[in-house]
């Protein structure tokens, strides 16, 4: 592997191993563009007179969905969009909204499963917890989300051992309600407890309360155990009463690192789609750097989406109004391309954009297993470290098609990456991505694409490190040359 294939595959271990969360995927996200010169925008501010040409810009919503985009120095009202979508959320054990359980004298962590996870990995593992704190300041009277990432192991789902199961050989089966609860410490001085508690909450009756008594939901410290609460408190030196609620989650703590022989692999969680997270970030950072932004006509996007996973049916998620609302946005104030994008156009220049424009849905891609290949289609089995995967499906679970094939092969050979093709056997199911409901929602024309990896949506993933900098490569080629390619492949119409 070239020196540099091993930093961006570095870069890429840095990332994902300081992002167990969509919060912290958006907030390292957000540190790298500030660190380059994109300006912080919010959607409660009217952006009239704030968007320029020539410039870099990134907006979030609910601090897990973000879209950054950069605008050309030449710019004009009508020219296309070279964008590429992904996600920030991976399949993953939610703490419940009252978690506080015990059992056998163990504490234990009451958890929701997010996705479609290939749960008995989670077995066995060394677990922590990270997420978002909301915290109150009652000399302010302000209640701030605080991200929490706790760097020690602090819980684990015991398996149990294969002495006491009653058929040593059927398939690892179990019940995800009762079985999967993480343990998380000894109960003190009740060695002797056998019964199971859950205490009920949720809202207090009110009755012979003062106003000062009352809460209409029972706070963090009586519907969580007050050792996690008290180790949160540590953590963001704050007094426990100060939690208000928050939204955790369970992280393996084992590092994201190289691995292999030649050091040729990648072992890592949350692969699904950090890898596009962090590729398409570094893409457009290079992409808009001053020399090349002010010869570029068009606006350079990415957006990266939280709860993917389950549907992306959400107010941040792909198929919410997020980004139809920042296209609509910057297409209305672009009216006078001498006088910077000021005044506003009418949605007709929307449309037209649209019909121009072009996104990238990258999400991973599956790679031929050598101990399933049988489970692949004959002659699209694609490899670890042999380039993106280009991801096509007749039924449209993949929006794939061949004028978008014509263009990512043009953009391939400019950046000299290698791409491969995927389609799933007709016997076969298949999944799908934030491409579909992108294209359907906006009019647009949209290609899936990912970097092929192992063992999806399990704990530890797999993917090949050289891999990561030919991603980017692609990316950055493709907003730098969009515009001059778009217009040679004429799909709707004649060439005249």
């Amino acid at each position: 592997m070239s020196s540099s294939a091993l930093k961006q595959a570095q870069g890429f271990l840095d990332f994902v191993n300081q992002s167990p969360t969509p919060y912290h995927v958006v907030h390292t996200v957000k540190s790298k563009l500030r660190d380059n010169g994109f300006t912080e925008l919010s959607e409660r501010d009217n952006w009239a007179g704030l968007i320029k040409k020539n410039s870099k810009y990134f907006v979030t919503r609910n601090a897990s969905s973000i879209i950054a985009f950069a605008v050309g120095g030449n710019y004009v009202p009508g020219n296309g969009f070279s964008m590429v979508g992904g996600h920030t959320d991976s399949p993953v054990l939610r703490i419940k909204p009252i978690s506080k359980q015990s059992k056998e004298g163990y504490h234990q962590i009451g958890v929701e499963t997010y996705g479609g996870g290939i749960w008995h990995t989670w077995f066995d593992r060394d677990l922590s917890i990270a997420g978002r704190v909301f915290v109150n300041y009652p000399e302010s009277g302000k209640c701030v989300a605080k991200l929490v990432k706790i760097d020690k192991p602090l819980l684990r789902i015991p398996t149990l051992a294969i002495h006491l199961t009653k058929d040593r050989y059927t398939k690892f089966e179990f019940n995800k309600e009762s079985q999967f609860k993480p343990i998380a410490g000894i109960v003190k001085n009740d060695k002797n407890d056998t019964t199971e508690t859950n205490e009920s909450s949720g809202c207090c009756k009110g009755e012979d309360l003062s106003d000062e008594q009352f809460e209409s939901v029972k706070s963090s410290v009586e519907r969580h155990n007050k050792e996690l609460i008290d180790l949160i408190a540590k953590e963001l030196s704050i007094e426990p009463s100060q939690i208000e609620d928050f939204e955790l989650v369970l992280y393996d703590t084992q590092p994201s690192c190289l691995g292999g022989l030649n050091d040729e692999f990648i072992f890592s969680p949350r692969l699904d789609n950090q890898v596009t997270c962090y590729c398409a970030t570094d893409a457009i950072v290079k992409a808009s750097t001053d020399d090349k932004l002010f010869k570029n006509s068009g606006i350079q996007l990415i957006s990266l989406f939280d709860h993917e996973e389950i549907g992306s049916l959400s107010a941040q998620g792909a198929d919410s109004s997020f980004l139809p609302n920042i296209i609509e946005r910057l297409t209305k104030l672009t009216a006078n391309p001498e006088v910077d994008l000021k005044s506003e156009l009418p949605n007709s220049y929307l449309l037209t954009t649209m019909a121009k424009s072009f996104m990238i849905s990258s999400d991973m891609a599956h790679g031929v297993n050598p101990n399933y290949s049988e489970i692949h289609e004959a002659y699209n089995k694609p490899h670890l470290n042999d380039g993106p995967v280009i991801k096509v499906n007749a039924n449209q679970r993949y929006v794939t098609n061949s004028a978008g094939i014509v263009l990512l092969k043009k953009i391939g050979n400019l950046s000299r990456v290698p791409l491969q093709l995927f389609v799933v056997r007709n016997d076969s199911p298949c999944g799908s991505t934030i491409g579909p409901m992108i294209s359907a929602k906006l009019g647009l024309r949209t290609l899936d694409l990912g970097n092929p990896q192992l063992s999806m949506h399990s704990i530890r993933e797999t993917c090949g490190s050289a891999d990561i900098e030919k991603l980017v490569s692609l990316f950055e080629s493709y907003f730098e040359h969009f515009n001059s390619i778009e217009d040679s492949i004429f799909v709707d119409g004649v060439d005249n």
